[in-house]
């Protein structure tokens, strides 16, 4: 092996290959989940139990938030406020209300528009989805992918926003806000009348989403957080507003580990997501601080809710019913004041910006607003599962074919194996390589830490340097969407990777920042050369892989965030395990940028002959079944019964939420779901069922 292609690896990719010790590991394992009815507690080669990893704080937190709860319950009234919306519907809950993620299915497709692609192809805007039209990508047979494809359509479900429309000021009275209807050139229309705009990526869940080390599916809300908008030390502009001895000015800040803020920032002011086009996070703040706003004002709050009850304005009457009584007892401007310190609210004067004039919490709201909503969503870690408790000691929480199925996803992609190798890109203890415990780790001690970037092999067996945690796995054409490779607003690449070649080669004058200066302290600029301790030599073509990479989701839940992958293109994970099983669906076109990984896998492929290459494959047919189900029966090991029936800290006001639309002659009238408030209790306690599946498909369904 070309020693130049392996930072820190034992084989063709560290997350890959384990060194000989752990393979062993593995190989003893998978040999014993093949006696019948394996009962032990605990897997040493698996990650640890949730509960054990402690949740990232920023580490100056502190210099900007006076009381942690206060900021909670802020954060916690606007996510799923729906008065945030420019259309006074759209909250942050919108598209996170089950599960953390989306599970509706009208008026949920948007065409390829980040590949250019303004046709539908699944439904017609504002069209109804069924199991009938998954998976987006189908192939004669679905176990390989060398034969003819059936179907292959790039459109994306995600979750609905507003109608385009054009900002033009604050609302004449209620929650709604001015504005002007816009034809829509992105194709969401029916008959000449706009329907909701639906977003161009697939929604992922908000729990556990602390831990991601960069949020987004293209990771562009940064780890640091500005105090202004989702893009870090790339906006030299960003900053807050600081009161010092009643003279105010702006200051740059650098929040870190707050990657939850950066993304936060980001939806209230997309107008596809939840702004008119326009729109900047100091009009929201006018909007949200103007006394006649109640928080919630459009919403029950459950009286037991686990954050909210004691600020609702509902009650419990005598007969043990919630009374009504939308909103709280309370004002955006009071909780703010009580979650910030005094220096970032307390000028009292004006503020002048390009737009307006501005109190300065009115210049500062997109702080207060990324904080609070940070703190809340930290909150929502779903630590308590069957593989939790199995971690910890309880031989019985885990069925013995989830077992059985945790040992596959740990296992090698070996001939005459069964392992999936999942474990490669799905690490940590949220089963994500996209995390914060990701950096640093050392594969079971048996390599060096893993970085922020990091070389391994690519499909066409060269080598290139990737970010960690960001893989192009074959979903799609690669020049469709161009995900991790990408760039932000002010034309610096999204990945690591590419701005830190930017300043080796020389560059650096097109940043305005070091990416690597402090997060985490001591990353080094390009891991090889005179940076690097291991005397690693740099390669002279400095090639990269990030077009077409997209951040590794955790897998806590994801029986309940179907559908799947970044397009929304597999209805089940039995869809998902058809996928992985044949290699994915566009290795050979992706091969510069896909991940070498995304191969053929023994033992969770039915077909006898592996395809491409001829293989023999023994362990086909009923055998690979069965594993498929097994490890399906290991990722049920991973939903968190609280998160099912809403407990607390899952539980939540009230939310109506569009599901498509009747459309008439000159106009589209919404057709809402409505969901009902939540007490800390969760759903049994009100007589609800627990959530269920996307089209309430059994996930073993092919």
């Amino acid at each position: 092996m070309n020693p130049h292609w392996t930072a820190n690896r034992t084989g063709p990719r560290g997350r890959g290959r384990r060194a000989a010790g752990t393979l062993l590991l593995a190989v003893g394992l998978a040999g014993a989940m093949l006696a019948p009815g394996p009962t032990w507690a605990a897997n040493p080669a698996a990650p640890p139990s949730l509960k054990t990893i402690p949740v990232p704080q920023p580490p100056n937190l502190s210099q900007f938030v006076k009381n942690h709860a206060a900021a909670i319950r802020l954060g916690k009234a606007l996510f799923w406020d729906m008065q945030v919306g420019s259309d006074g519907v759209q909250a942050c809950a919108s598209c996170h209300f089950h599960a953390g993620a989306d599970r509706r299915f009208k008026n949920v497709v948007s065409p390829g528009l980040l590949g250019g692609d303004t046709t539908f192809q699944v439904v017609d805007p504002n069209g109804t989805l069924s199991a009938a039209m998954f998976p987006f990508s189908q192939f004669v047979d679905p176990n390989d992918r060398t034969t003819a494809i059936i179907r292959d359509w790039n459109d994306v479900v995600s979750s609905p926003g507003v109608y385009n429309t054009t900002y033009v000021g604050q609302p004449l009275q209620g929650a709604v806000e001015q504005g002007i209807p816009v034809p829509d050139p992105t194709g969401f229309s029916v008959h000449g009348v706009n329907v909701r705009r639906v977003e161009p990526r697939n929604t992922p869940s908000v729990i556990n989403a602390v831990f991601n080390f960069a949020n987004f599916w293209d990771g562009r809300a940064n780890s640091t957080f500005n105090g202004e908008n989702p893009f870090g030390d790339a906006d030299p502009n960003a900053g807050v507003w600081v009161n010092a001895g009643g003279l105010v000015s702006k200051v740059r800040v650098r929040i870190p580990l707050a990657s939850l803020a950066s993304q936060a920032v980001g939806p209230p002011g997309s107008d596809f997501e939840m702004s008119f086009a326009g729109r900047t996070f100091p009009e929201i703040g006018k909007k949200l601080l103007n006394p006649r706003i109640v928080p919630l004002g459009k919403q029950l709050v459950h009286p037991r809710d686990s954050v909210l009850g004691s600020l609702a304005k509902s009650g419990i009457d005598r007969r043990g019913r919630v009374s009504r009584g939308n909103g709280l007892n309370t004002m955006y401007a009071a909780m703010v004041e009580a979650a910030f310190h005094d220096q970032y609210w307390n000028y009292g004067g004006s503020i002048t910006l390009p737009q307006g004039t501005y109190t300065q919490t009115e210049a500062n709201f997109a702080l207060f607003f990324g904080l609070a909503i940070q703190l809340y969503e930290a909150t929502l870690v779903s630590d308590d599962t069957p593989f939790d408790r199995f971690q910890e000691g309880d031989a019985s929480a885990m069925s013995p074919s989830a077992q059985e199925g945790l040992n596959i996803f740990l296992g090698f992609n070996d001939p005459g194996g069964v392992g999936g190798n999942c474990i490669a890109c799905h690490s940590t203890a949220t089963f994500s390589n996209a995390s914060v415990m990701h950096i640093g780790e050392t594969n079971f001690g048996a390599s060096l830490p893993e970085g922020l970037i990091e070389r391994m092999i690519m499909g066409d067996l060269g080598g290139a340097w990737y970010d960690s945690g960001f893989y192009n796995i074959g979903v799609r054409p690669t020049g469709e969407d161009l995900g991790r490779g990408g760039t932000d607003p002010f034309g610096n690449p999204l990945s690591f990777i590419d701005r830190a070649l930017l300043a080796f080669n020389g560059q650096s004058g097109q940043l305005s920042y070091d990416p690597f200066a402090t997060d985490p302290p001591g990353v080094l600029l390009l891991p090889c050369g005179a940076n690097d301790p291991f005397g690693r030599v740099c390669p002279s073509d400095q090639r990269v892989a990030t077009r077409g990479a997209f951040k590794t989701p955790g897998l806590r839940n994801v029986e309940l965030t179907g559908p799947y992958m970044h397009n929304g293109g597999e209805a089940t994970l039995m869809q998902v395990m058809d996928f992985y099983g044949r290699g994915g669906n566009f290795f050979e076109a992706n091969l510069a940028e896909v991940d070498a990984d995304i191969q053929p896998l023994f033992g969770l492929n039915p077909n006898p002959i592996l395809q491409p290459g001829n293989l023999a494959n023994p362990n086909g047919g009923a055998v690979a079944e069965a594993n498929q189900k097994k490890v399906i029966d290991f990722m049920l090991a991973l939903t968190d019964e609280r998160v099912r029936w809403e407990q607390a800290p899952f539980d939540h006001p009230s939310l109506a939420v569009p599901n498509g639309a009747r459309v008439l002659r000159h106009r589209a009238s919404d057709e809402m779901l409505v969901l009902p408030a939540v007490g800390a209790d969760g759903r049994a306690a009100q007589g609800l069922p627990p959530l269920g599946t996307f089209l309430n498909l059994s996930p073993y369904q092919p």
